[in-house]
């Protein structure tokens, strides 16, 4: 390729010549803001985040009050949120291609790439319709709830077992006639008079009409919520953003 032409009064570009001159002034400056932006996330001032999520991270406002906080004191920070599941998204820690996950279990202690810290410990509440004869009680028993119908919740096999156990312990065995797999559409089923659920406390300002919540100090059974991230993280962002998670 020939980039100038040379005679004896001058030197002058080509074609090629301009063209090349013309990318290679445009390289340098995409290189002059890369230099930019590179100190302004080094200082944590701009970039993005990639951040997983479950659906209760949500339901329970963790990851909604969370990025409230970000859009203010960060407001140039682009945000992708990825709902998945915990494993999915412990896996995405390890590939790098997620900053936070919100998991419903924590990595193991001894894991060699993840740390993490539990965020949310939910109680949970029975859900009636506002017309079961139960819903007028004053207190409740063991017995009162072994001979209903229940709505089980779902989202992952875990969660199953845990409800199985806390109500083994508690001295019955649940008859549970459905199963939905997210606690929003175990509310509507109870407003419809199809059951009664166990339903996490942070979701008690979104049950629908119809429904009535009661607390059951004897189901000793709980809703955990983790942050996770990768123990090499040189990212000020991502530090600021687990601070916010806990505030």
């Amino acid at each position: 390729m020939t980039l100038f032409e040379r005679s004896q009064q001058r030197i002058r570009l080509t074609r090629d010549g301009q063209t090349f001159l013309a990318e290679t002034r445009a390289l340098l400056t995409h290189a002059n803001r890369l230099e930019s932006l590179g100190k302004r996330l080094g200082r944590g001032e701009e970039g993005g985040l990639c951040i997983g999520y479950i659906e209760n991270a949500m339901h329970a406002g963790v990851l909604p009050n969370a990025l409230r906080v970000l859009r203010v004191d960060r407001p140039n920070v682009h945000v992708a949120l990825y709902n998945l599941n915990s494993a999915e998204q412990l896996e995405g820690l390890r590939q790098r291609s997620l900053d936070i996950a919100l998991v419903s279990e924590p990595p193991a202690v001894d894991d060699p790439d993840l740390l993490g810290f539990q965020v949310l410990d939910d109680p949970m509440l029975l859900a009636l319709p506002e017309q079961h004869p139960l819903a007028a009680l004053s207190a409740l028993t063991p017995e009162d709830l072994a001979s209903q119908e229940w709505i089980g919740v779902q989202p992952r096999q875990d969660a199953c077992d845990d409800f199985l156990s806390a109500c083994l312990r508690a001295g019955f065995t649940p008859d549970v006639r459905m199963q939905a797999t997210e606690p929003f559409t175990a509310l509507g089923l109870v407003a419809s008079g199809l059951g009664i659920a166990m339903i996490q406390k942070g979701l008690s300002h979104n049950a629908p009409p119809g429904v009535v919540l009661r607390e059951v100090p004897w189901l000793a059974f709980t809703t955990p919520l983790w942050a996770a991230w990768h123990r090499i993280n040189l990212r000020p962002l991502v530090e600021t953003f687990r601070t916010m998670l806990t505030g």
